[in-house]
């Protein structure tokens, strides 16, 4: 059977657990295994730069001995994606590319909530580098840690609030939720905004199931 490998680059298993149940929907009969792993070796929540590149090598190696079909790095900040990508020949999928390039196919503009607003100039960087700024309403932050906003009390009412606040001041047509942690919030939080909510890990596994189905 094909294997579809999702690594969570932080070591919190809430985090994984959560990934494991936003997947769950992908779960077929004859479909390619899609398995979430936590990249033990990695920081409790990935919030800073020198955490996207402290996890880059270690994601590289476990990428390098494991037996996939594909690969879905499970971070907002895609880290070690590149590097990821020359250490082997079958495909890497980054979240945050494939979660943004998902909410393009749904509205004119979108707009993202971030965990906290230090996150937002490392997202705003990587946005620039694909030349998506003009498509960007906003981004607007929770100011929660990774490990809050996949398990803390409140996340969801805070998640509402900013997401009303994209949709209503900036504009945005559709939101995208700016990290793996808020995976188990996506259906209530698109049901209260009426807009596209996009779970980025959702929208990269998709991505990874139709490479892996079509045999590219």
């Amino acid at each position: 059977m094909s294997r579809i490998l999702v690594i969570n680059p932080n070591s919190n298993e809430a985090v994984t657990e959560g990934l494991r149940q936003a997947l769950a929907v992908f779960a077929r009969p004859g479909s390619p295994e899609i398995v979430c792993e936590t990249l033990a070796d990695g920081p409790f929540g990935i919030e800073t730069q020198e955490h996207v590149e402290a996890v880059a090598l270690p994601l590289r190696r476990r990428i390098e001995a494991a037996e996939a079909d594909a690969f879905v790095i499970a971070c907002y900040s895609d880290p070690g994606l590149h590097v990821c990508r020359e250490g082997t020949a079958k495909p890497v999928f980054g979240i945050a590319e494939c979660g943004v390039l998902t909410a393009l196919a749904r509205g004119d503009r979108f707009g993202v909530i971030a965990i906290k607003s230090r996150s937002i100039p490392r997202h705003i960087r990587y946005l620039r580098q694909m030349g998506l700024m003009e498509r960007l309403a906003g981004e607007r932050a929770l100011e929660m840690s990774v490990a809050e906003s996949a398990s803390g009390e409140g996340t969801l009412a805070r998640m509402i609030e900013k997401g009303r606040e994209l949709r209503d001041l900036d504009g945005a047509g559709v939101v995208v939720m700016g990290c793996a942690g808020m995976a188990r919030h996506r259906a209530p939080l698109e049901r209260a905004l009426g807009v596209p909510v996009i779970d980025p890990t959702q929208a990269a596994v998709a991505m990874a199931l139709g490479t892996v189905l079509v045999g590219t």
